[in-house]
C-alpha cells in the first residue's frame, strides 16, 4: 500500500471516529429546541357533600326569651330600642351558636307596633331594634359582615318582634317578601 493511500486511510479512520464520538455526545444531551415534558396530571377533585343549613336549636337556658319560629329562626319580644340583661345573654349565646355555622348569612327583621301615622318613626325605631339585635350578635361572635338587617317599619299586622333567621330559613313576614 502506498502512503498517500494510508495517510487516507488513517483520515477516514479518524473522521468516522470523530463522527461517532460527536453522535454518541448528542445522544447523551438533551436537545435544548425540544419543549420540557408535560407536568404530570392533577388529582382528581374530592367530591365534597353540600352543606345543609343548619338552623340551631333552643336549647333550655341560655336561649330563654328567644321564641322559635316554626320555619326556622327565633323570634324576639323588644317594647324599646335597647335590649334587657337577660335578651342581650340569649343573643349573644344565639351569636356563639350561629358563627358555628360554616358560612351563609344571617337575617335580622325588625318590626314595631306604632306609631301608625309616622312611617319614618317607625322605620327608625326598627332600624335602632335591628341594630341592637346585630350589635349582641357580633358580641357574642358572629362575624359582622354575615348579618343582614332588614328594618321593616311598621307592617298590616303590627307587632314589636325581632326575627333573627339563620342561612336557607325564609322570612315569616308576607309584606317583606313582597317590598
Amino acid at each position: 500500500m502506498n502512503q498517500g493511500a494510508a495517510c487516507f486511510s488513517r483520515r477516514a479512520i479518524l473522521a468516522a471516529g470523530l463522527a461517532v464520538l460527536t453522535l454518541s455526545a448528542r445522544a447523551q444531551t438533551p436537545d435544548q429546541t425540544l419543549p420540557p415534558d408535560p407536568a404530570p396530571t392533577p388529582p382528581p377533585p374530592v367530591q365534597l357533600t353540600p352543606l345543609r343549613p343548619q338552623t340551631p336549636q333552643p336549647t333550655p337556658g341560655p336561649l330563654q326569651g328567644l321564641q322559635s319560629l316554626p320555619q326556622g329562626g327565633f323570634r324576639l319580644r323588644m317594647t324599646g330600642a335597647e335590649l334587657t340583661a337577660a335578651q342581650t345573654a340569649a343573643v349573644q349565646a344565639l351569636g356563639r351558636e350561629l358563627a358555628a355555622l360554616p358560612q351563609g348569612r344571617i337575617t335580622v327583621e325588625s318590626q314595631v307596633a306604632g306609631p301608625a301615622n309616622d312611617v319614618s318613626a317607625a322605620r327608625r325605631l326598627s332600624l335602632a331594634r335591628a341594630q341592637a339585635i346585630k350589635s349582641a350578635l357580633v358580641a357574642g361572635g358572629l362575624t359582622p359582615t354575615r348579618i343582614d338587617l332588614r328594618p321593616l317599619g311598621r307592617l298590616s299586622t303590627p307587632q314589636d318582634a325581632v326575627d333573627i333567621l339563620p342561612p336557607g330559613v325564609a322570612s315569616p313576614n308576607v309584606e317583606a317578601r313582597r317590598s
